[in-house]
């Protein structure tokens, strides 16, 4: 657990004392969060508990009911249901997996990223460099822009390379208030802003990850991830541009304090300054937008967005395997039957033949090895009316037994 943060002292910078006392909050605030929602016996630890239950009772009724996923289906179910219990009861695995890579990790890729490129602060120290440009930004309004001599009486003043330029104006001292104040804006606005947003949500991580568990809940994960992502991108692009900023701004800032210093003016260089922290402030609104739709790319896997159609695909396939076995009276045709019904049909199916098979032999041991053999039919066949008789072979034809009276023998009685 991260010890509460304290107040910056009056002794810090204004920017260095800020910005230190954010990441301390955002660190805190993401630890100290995810220990409270993940302690044994909190509301979230039991709501995740009791996803787990629920997710495993559906897939036992699904195997109840003929249902049996795949063996990746099967690996899928494991997958998930480890991936919740590791990274919602453990903050060691939180920790490793998540907490670090969102917090810690934009440092790393831009320490990585900017040394090669030779960016002020790259390598560490980003926050005391940025203190001491704002320190420059104070010392330099403090000498002001100055009053240029004419160098010749009723002509325009010049400066120092002879040419002319326009007396300082209101507007100077506008544009070197507004140029620190842009400065303070991008850094510390950006930073503080990616840095809270990431602490938020690894705080609520327990929350978010149990939605991974079900088909209509995952997409608050998949938001979560695109979210935390956008912040680790996010701050990442924000570090680099001012890198990029500082190259320009120390570079300039103490060129006009050492011309000041030198009692000479300065006159433009008020707006100048603040162009170039407007554009920069503009560059870091870009990249934060940036991350984002990179972010929003995250997808999960097919496998894991296809496994409900997996699982009623593998049902449809069992029905016509069993299509053969007829449905019971008053069953509605197209009707989903379950898998206990269709046995049970077919258990049915072999009585009636069974059935069938000892009235044929009642009836021949009845009628005797020379009467005719009759089929008798199952019990559904009997209400059609008509039954055939099968007639032996060799019995169709039967000789008659009454004696026949000839013609001349007819006549040979009349005469006698």
């Amino acid at each position: 657990m991260i010890p509460a943060c304290q107040a910056p002292p009056p002794t810090a910078g204004f920017l260095e004392g800020l910005l230190s006392y954010v990441d301390c909050q955002a660190q805190s605030i993401g630890a100290n969060g995810y220990e409270a929602l993940a302690a044994p016996g909190s509301t979230l630890s039991l709501l995740v508990t009791a996803f787990l239950t629920i997710f495993v009772a559906f897939l036992g009724y699904r195997m109840l009911f003929g249902q049996t996923p795949s063996l990746r289906d099967g690996v899928l179910s494991l997958v998930k249901i480890g991936i919740v219990l590791a990274l919602a009861t453990s903050w060691a695995a939180y920790r490793t997996l998540v907490y670090d890579v969102a917090l810690r990790g934009p440092a790393e890729l831009a320490a990585t990223v900017g040394q090669p490129a030779g960016l002020p602060g790259a390598g560490g120290g980003l926050v005391e460099r940025l203190g001491y440009a704002d320190r420059n930004f104070i010392q330099l309004a403090a000498l002001g822009p100055g009053e240029p001599p004419a160098t010749v009486p009723g002509q325009p003043p010049t400066n120092v390379n002879g040419q002319p330029v326009a007396p300082p104006s209101g507007f100077d001292s506008f544009a070197m208030g507004g140029a620190r104040i842009l400065f303070l804006t991008g850094a510390v606005g950006g930073l503080a802003a990616m840095r809270l947003a990431a602490g938020f949500l690894l705080a609520l991580g327990p929350f978010f990850i149990a939605f991974l568990l079900f088909e209509g809940t995952r997409g608050l994960f998949v938001g979560w991830i695109r979210a935390l992502a956008a912040t680790a991108l996010g701050a990442l692009g924000v570090a680099l541009a001012l890198g990029v900023e500082l190259v320009l701004i120390e570079m300039k800032l103490a060129e006009l304090i050492t011309i000041r210093n030198a009692n000479l003016p300065i006159p433009g260089a008020a707006i100048e300054l603040f162009v170039i922290t407007l554009i920069f402030t503009l560059v870091m609104l870009a990249m934060v937008y940036a991350a984002a739709r990179v972010a929003l790319g995250f997808r999960l896997p097919d496998g894991w967005r296809a496994l409900p159609a997996r699982l009623g695909t593998s049902l449809r396939e069992r029905e016509t395997r069993l299509a053969g076995v007829p449905r019971q009276a008053g069953a509605v045709p197209g009707e989903e039957r379950s898998r206990a019904a269709l046995v049970a049909d077919a258990v049915a199916a072999s009585q009636r033949r069974e059935q069938g098979g000892g009235r044929v032999a009642a009836v021949q041991a009845a009628e005797g090895p020379a009467a005719p053999s009759r089929r008798v039919a199952p019990q559904g066949a009997e209400r059609n009316g008509y039954v055939p008789v099968s007639v032996p072979l060799g019995q169709s034809y039967r000789r008659r037994t009454r004696a026949r009276i000839s013609a001349s023998a007819g006549r040979r009685d009349r005469t006698s």
